[in-house]
């Protein structure tokens, strides 16, 4: 299925969909774009999205581009008419997605037990930052950049220094609204079958640390926290190497066949036995492989990658990429 399109795998699912800005309104887009039927409901003033950041005709980029394939409703939750509306959806919907603080849910009367009096076999689930209680950082509000820190994540993306970034992609957002679609879809597969609903929670900050349990093997059994010790740029055959034309190539000429590919295409048969040299500026094949790619554009390298079967690819621009 193409970015933007609609398939058919979830149609004649209702998901009713509580969720703001970004986390919440990525699953429910995922979910829209498998066919499901999604009811978002917003506050009188409307998702913060809406206003936040770039924005194209007052709208927010962030809420365009997260809210396409949804129903829009306007309902004021803490009035006793706009909880008696969200509760009559409630009870003719498949799936409920909520990503208020542990709490907020339940005092609005649309936690999970107070939608299953009403609809027994809902599907309901949580998302939320660190997760219920008696986790200790329940309660505290955060953003993505504190989610990825306190995951272990942000400790593995530096600068040539060592120091962490501030990362370009919401990674915390995106990856938890990836696991609630998870939880989503393996429950209603179980509902289907058993006819039983259930109650997903689904923590951003876990979320990263399910991606994280190489690196937390690693440390448990030899101290070290980089993870896949081979793929983290300390070699000359997996490393980012700069153009002529001062743009960045990728060579992942890991294993020794497409090291070899890639030695032979450029003609340095001699290189072959140093695919596991250091990338660091005091060994000569590294300065050797480092001066080769100052010779040539990025293009001319992504055609002799493309030609030679050798795990080398151009570091793209978004423009470049979706285009």
């Amino acid at each position: 299925m193409g970015r933007g399109q609609v398939g058919e795998r979830l149609q004649g699912i209702r998901v009713l969909d509580f969720t703001q800005l970004l986390p919440g309104p990525f699953a429910t887009k995922r979910l829209a774009e498998m066919g499901a039927e999604v009811m978002k409901v917003e506050p009188p003033g409307g998702d913060p999205a809406r206003w936040l950041g770039r924005t194209k005709e007052s709208t927010g980029i962030v809420y365009l581009a997260n809210n396409d394939h949804k129903h829009t409703i306007t309902i004021d939750l803490k009035t006793a008419q706009g909880l008696e509306q969200a509760l009559k959806i409630a009870a003719t919907v498949d799936v409920v997605l909520e990503g208020f603080r542990p709490g907020t849910a339940d005092r609005l009367g649309i936690g999970y037990e107070q939608i299953k009096s009403i609809n027994p076999s809902i599907v309901y689930c949580s998302l939320t930052g660190y997760g219920q209680p008696p986790n200790r950082l329940s309660h505290l509000a955060g953003h993505d950049l504190n989610y990825v820190a306190t995951s272990g994540l942000l400790s593995q993306m530096t600068d040539s220094a060592g120091k962490p970034i501030v990362p370009r992609v919401q990674f915390a957002d995106l990856i938890g609204g990836l696991v609630a679609v998870e939880g989503i879809l393996a429950a209603l597969l179980q509902k289907a079958r058993t006819g039983q609903g259930d109650y997903i929670d689904v923590a951003m900050m876990s979320a990263l640390q399910g991606f994280l349990h190489i690196h937390a093997m690693s440390e448990s059994i030899l101290g070290v926290e980089d993870g896949i010790h081979e793929i983290t740029g300390r070699y000359v055959c997996y490393h980012l190497y700069e153009t002529k034309d001062r743009r960045t190539m990728s060579l992942a000429a890991l294993e020794e066949k497409f090291w070899r590919n890639f030695c032979l295409a450029v003609n340095r048969p001699d290189w072959i036995d140093h695919h596991l040299a250091p990338a660091t500026d005091d060994d000569p094949w590294y300065r050797e492989i480092k001066a080769l790619f100052l010779t040539r554009t990025m293009g001319e390298w992504t055609t002799l990658g493309e030609a030679a079967d050798c795990c080398l690819q151009p570091v793209l621009t978004i423009h470049e990429a979706f285009r």
